[in-house]
């Protein structure tokens, strides 16, 4: 199941920096994951501050 970024972003970056297969990017106010290529492993919610990406 492919990983969210919730509203809660705040926008720092930390997340796309971690994910190994690159399929976060920088969006509209908060950063956002390509849901056909994420492989759910984790990296994004394990660097965020504010626990902004989740399990969708």
């Amino acid at each position: 199941m492919a990983y969210v970024i919730s509203d809660d972003c705040i926008s720092c970056g930390a997340c796309a920096g971690e994910c190994p297969v690159g399929c976060i990017s920088e969006g509209d106010g908060k950063y956002v994951i390509n849901g056909d290529e994420c492989v759910s492993c984790g990296s994004c919610a394990g660097v965020c501050p504010v626990g902004a990406p989740a399990e969708a």
